[in-house]
Parts: C-alpha cells; sequence; structure tokens
C-alpha cells in the first residue's frame, strides 16, 4: 500500500485494480437488460387504439369460438370418435397458446408500458415454445388418425381406442417440456448487451437472441436442431401421410364415397398448410430473406390468427359439427 501526498490531502493507492470506466459501462448494460422492451407495432403509434379494439374482438372470437368446439365434441353423442377427441384437445390448446401472447400484447397497447421483465419474457417464450411444438406434434398425429381411418378403415376401431388416443395426445404434449424449457434456458444464458428492445410483440427466441453478444454459435445450431425436430420432421411426417391418404382415395370406385373422404382430411390438411408455411418461412428461413416486420407479420398468422381461423374452418367444412351446432343453438 503506497501514500501519495496531492495539495496538503493523503490519497490511498490500494493494490487491487481498479474497474475502467468502459467496465463500468458494461456492467450498466448488463444491469439494465433485467428487463425488456417489446416495441410491438410502435411504427404505427397513430393506430395504437384501433390495433387494442381489433386484437380484443379477435380474442373473444378465439376464446367463444375454439371454446364451442370443445364444448360440444365433449357433449354430443355424435361427436365421439377419435377424430373429434383430437379436435377437442386441439381447440383447448389454441386457446392456450393465445392466451401466452395476446392479454400482454393487449396490455402494452392499451397502458403503452411496453416493459417485460427478464423472468417474464423467458416465461412467455418457454410457454410458447412448448405449446407451439405440442400443436406441432398434434396436427401429425390428428394426420395419422385419418390415414389409419381411411387406409386401414377396417382396424380403425382396434388400432384407435380411447387408451391410445390418450397415450397419443399425452405423447404429444410430453417431449416438448424439457426441451424446450432448456432451450428457453440455454438462451437467457446468454449476455446480453447493448439494447434491450425487443422489435416484436411477444418474447420470441429470434428478436430475443439477436439482443445477445459473445459466441453464440453452438445456441444458434441446437435451436436449428429443434426446429427441425418439432417443425420439419413433423410437416414431413404429415405430408408423408397424406400422399397415402390421397393414392388410397383415388383408388376408391364411388365419386360420393372419394368425395367424402376428400372433406374429412380437407379442413385438417388446410390448417397443417397454414399453421407449417408461416412458422418455417419464420424459423427456417434465412433472416436476410425478410425483414423483422415481416416475421412479425407472419408471427400474426401463426399466433392469432390461424387460430381464429381453425374452429371456422372446422365447422364450416364439416356435417357433424354443424349439426352439432344446430343442436346446441337450439336448446
Amino acid at each position: 500500500m503506497r501514500y501519495t501526498k496531492v495539495k496538503g490531502e493523503t490519497h490511498v493507492n490500494l493494490p487491487f485494480p481498479q474497474m475502467s470506466h468502459q467496465e463500468k459501462l458494461q456492467e450498466e448494460n448488463l444491469t439494465q437488460l433485467m428487463e425488456f422492451v417489446l416495441l410491438g407495432f410502435d411504427e404505427i403509434p397513430h393506430l395504437q387504439w384501433f390495433l387494442f379494439g381489433l386484437f380484443l374482438v379477435i380474442y373473444i372470437i378465439i376464446l367463444m369460438s375454439n371454446g364451442i368446439i370443445f364444448l360440444i365434441t365433449k357433449m354430443d353423442p355424435d361427436l365421439q370418435s377419435p377424430m373429434y377427441f383430437f379436435l377437442a384437445n386441439f381447440s383447448f390448446l389454441e386457446i392456450c397458446y393465445v392466451s401466452v401472447t395476446l392479454p400482454r400484447m393487449l396490455v402494452n397497447l392499451g397502458t403503452q408500458r411496453r416493459r417485460i421483465s427478464l423472468v417474464a419474457c423467458a416465461t412467455q417464450m418457454s410457454l410458447v415454445l412448448i405449446l407451439g411444438s405440442t400443436e406441432c406434434l398434434l396436427l401429425t398425429v390428428m394426420a395419422y388418425d385419418r390415414y389409419v381411418a381411411i387406409c386401414n378403415p377396417l382396424h380403425y376401431p382396434l388400432v384407435m381406442n380411447h387408451r391410445v388416443c390418450i397415450q397419443l395426445v399425452t405423447g404429444s404434449c410430453i417431449p416438448g417440456l424439457p426441451i424446450q424449457i432448456g432451450l428457453t434456458y440455454q438462451i437467457f444464458s446468454l449476455p446480453f448487451c447493448g439494447s434491450n428492445q425487443i422489435n416484436h410483440f411477444f418474447c420470441d427466441f429470434p428478436p430475443v437472441f439477436k439482443l445477445a453478444c459473445g459466441d453464440t454459435f453452438m445456441n444458434e445450431m441446437l435451436l436449428y436442431i429443434v426446429v427441425v425436430f418439432f417443425g420439419m420432421i413433423p410437416f414431413l411426417l404429415i405430408l408423408g401421410s397424406y400422399i397415402k391418404i390421397i393414392v388410397t382415395i383415388l383408388k376408391l370406385p364411388s365419386a360420393i364415397t372419394r368425395a367424402k373422404a376428400f372433406s374429412t382430411c380437407s379442413s385438417h390438411l388446410m390448417v397443417v398448410l397454414l399453421f407449417f408455411g408461416t412458422a418455417i418461412i419464420t424459423y427456417i428461413i434465412p433472416k436476410s430473406s425478410h425483414s423483422e416486420r415481416t416475421d412479425k407479420v407472419l408471427s400474426l398468422f401463426y399466433t392469432i390468427l390461424i387460430p381464429m381461423f381453425n374452429p371456422m374452418i372446422y365447422s364450416l367444412r364439416n356435417k357433424d359439427v354443424k349439426m352439432a351446432l344446430q343442436k346446441l343453438l337450439c336448446k
């Protein structure tokens, strides 16, 4: 320890190194990132209240329409087949999926307080990933159900019994839990520096990942592996199932039978193409080919608009569902 005297004052030179100005700034930046700012739709400030009203109406429609589908598939005795059992679980999943993102977005639009804590952001991301991966697997299970019903109709009651249906739904939920929680932990274990602004309306992993600094190569590889496992592989399995289904339908002798078989599959196939199409563009196609604004629009499709359209697609194109709705309304 050394003493230095300057203008009559004694100063102590401590033996340990002092923090530099740059290190202090870095520490302050990392401290600021205990919370994020969801920019949402800040580029159109004059439309904030219009968007609030629009998304509030959409949220109510999603809750009511999916809730009605879930209710009639549980109550109507004519809708107790495996196909409607999976549809009921799918509708319930859509309600949960939308409720993770839309209420927070409505609060941000209504109050203009866009801040979200790091813990809340990580929780929202993990729930979106878990429910999203469950939806991918459940859509695959629904395709398998249609495959067995059309390609092996004689074995359908035996293969798709109630116990197997419960196992398939459970199997759709379980794989995403540890993998997506682990993925979220990996992302939020990265150091965040610089800006704390997320150019999105919820904590999705691509915009959050952009705020990380340091070497993120291994984390990027892990992200792509998870996306391929829960996105591309289920999508390819669904396409393979529908190729076999279409080949089988085309071999049917009666035009009426062919039309009926196509009608039972067309609704599900439409939902698959809408959901997987927008998700694959968002997460797999290189970001250089589309802007952040495009990412937000695509995210609106698979997180909000598609859950709103799904009940309409299933009810308007399904005679059994329409009959069950009429009986419910007539009571």
